[in-house]
């Protein structure tokens, strides 16, 4: 196989990703970009495609660590290329050269929370009174915060996707999130994020839509009046958090890092934060109990006389 059926079979690997694993974008780019940083490698050496063997994948795997990427970076891109070239076997009847490859030793890393009150003086941030754009920061902020919703699941979001109906009398909002791999889930909305979403729908939203020439069915509108993007609301959080005066570094998955601690801290089901995050697997739920097990340790080192030296 030359170097340019290579590239030809990437591409059809990356569509096979796309259409028949139903991936989303952000992940088929993940695997473009492992995928291409292979490319570059073997073309910088003088390697040929065709003979590409295990021990080159493990020189570029070094190459990975000279250029200090972490170890959860080079299982992901070792991981793609097990994928890529495990396809490429069955559909090319091309040599695996994967098959001795080992995973990098890492440290298990709990995800960073904010506490209760560092997550409310956040979302309070996001708001400056007199600017009525910053209603719709402040609704996203607590969209995320209130679901638990990846920020790409939370800017893809439809006027469509927002539900209600009546339970024992009592009226209940939903809202219908796309997760991984194309599967839906309901997210129930608080009463914090329902007031935060009619006040940006009915004070807001209108008048970002009046900017645009076309109708957009997009919940979060930009200052053009088309569909907020990841990398806005990624600001958003960011200037929330300078504002709120948070000094460690603030990025969207953090409130869906504080919202499956939260829960858990607040007596939740692990089954229900598990349907809650859209988790295919309650194994990636767990590790949210291991900060909460630190906190119990915490507390009862400092409060049983028993406990201490």
């Amino acid at each position: 196989m030359n170097d340019s059926v290579f590239q030809k079979e990437r591409a059809a690997f990356l569509d096979y990703l796309r259409v028949e694993k139903g991936l989303a974008e952000n992940s088929v780019n993940a695997y473009r970009r492992d995928l291409t940083r292979l490319s570059a490698y073997l073309a910088e050496r003088g390697i040929s495609a065709k003979s590409l063997s295990s021990h080159d994948l493990r020189d570029f795997q070094t190459s990975l660590r000279v250029q200090r990427l972490s170890d959860a970076s080079i299982n992901r891109s070792m991981s793609a290329m097990r994928t890529f070239f495990k396809w490429l076997a069955v559909e090319s009847k091309f040599a695996d050269p994967t098959v001795d490859l080992e995973k990098s030793k890492q440290v298990r890393r709990l995800p960073k929370a904010l506490s209760v009150q560092e997550m409310i003086s956040l979302i309070e941030a996001a708001f400056q009174e007199g600017d009525a754009v910053s209603l719709r920061d402040r609704a996203l902020l607590e969209l995320l915060y209130g679901t638990g919703g990846r920020v790409s699941e939370i800017v893809n979001l439809d006027l469509s996707d927002l539900h209600q109906f009546v339970s024992d009398g009592l009226k209940v909002e939903t809202v219908k999130l796309l997760g991984k791999g194309g599967k839906e889930r309901i997210a129930p909305l608080g009463s914090y994020a329902s007031k935060a979403l009619q006040d940006y729908l009915t004070r807001t939203r209108p008048l970002l839509a009046q900017k645009s020439k076309k109708q957009t069915s997009a919940l979060f509108l930009n200052q053009r009046g088309s569909r907020l993007s990841r990398q806005s609301a990624w600001r958003f959080v960011a200037a929330a958090a300078e504002r709120a005066g948070l000094t460690q570094k603030v990025s969207p998955h953090v409130f869906r890092h504080s919202f499956a601690t939260h829960l858990l801290d607040g007596g939740a089901d692990i089954r229900v934060v598990q349907e809650l995050l859209g988790h295919a697997s309650v194994t990636t739920t767990q590790i949210y109990t291991l900060i909460t097990i630190d906190k119990v340790r915490e507390t009862y080192s400092l409060a049983h006389p028993r406990a201490r030296d």
